[in-house]
């Protein structure tokens, strides 16, 4: 039964169709500083291979004069152009907007760094009109404190805090499949 009765709860599932990757500015420069940015890297690798296997589309953003993004990410992702910025808020560039735009999808999962600067204010900014999902192990801060308090305040404002298995879990949808055995391998 695939129609949707009154009584069905209304649910916010990320789908494949109508989302986009956003890794907000993991840069050489300031990633060494990073708590835990060895997991960060990792869960990063993680989604952008995800996103390959699925189809997904991937926009990257550099701050200016913290360097280019990490080789990790960055060897992932084929004809990267990642878009320049000196605003924290990823919406203050053009773009940004523009290319989200083209994209025309509604649905935001947002990685990245800081958790309490760029990834905060790109978060609150989205939520007048996008569905946002901030990934917790999938965004850092210089300290612990300042990232648990960012995820923390996204919540309050409405944003869905999810993890790398479940966002990927989500978009996958079901098992069987020649996507399913090739992400196995990513969280195996």
């Amino acid at each position: 039964m695939d129609e949707k009765t009154s009584s069905e709860p209304t649910l916010s599932l990320l789908r494949r169709d109508d989302t986009v990757l956003v890794v907000i500015d993991v840069q050489d420069r300031l990633l060494p500083v990073m708590d835990g940015k060895e997991k960060l890297v990792e869960n990063l690798v993680r989604l952008v291979r995800f996103a390959r296997i699925i189809g997904l589309p991937v926009v990257v953003t550099e701050q200016q004069n913290l360097g280019s993004t990490v080789p990790e990410v960055r060897d992932e992702l084929e004809d990267l152009q990642p878009v320049g910025k000196i605003e924290f808020d990823c919406f203050k560039r053009a773009e940004f907007v523009a290319k989200l735009r083209d994209l025309g999808r509604r649905s935001l999962v947002l990685t990245g760094i800081e958790a309490h600067i760029c990834v905060y204010q790109t978060a609150l900014h989205a939520l007048s009109g996008y569905d946002v999902h901030v990934i917790a192990d999938a965004v850092s801060s210089r300290t612990a404190e300042n990232r648990r308090i960012a995820l923390d305040r996204m919540r309050q404002q409405g944003a869905t805090v999810s993890s790398t298995e479940m966002v990927i879990y989500e978009l996958l949808e079901r098992a069987g499949t020649e996507e399913f055995r090739q992400t196995l391998k990513l969280v195996k």
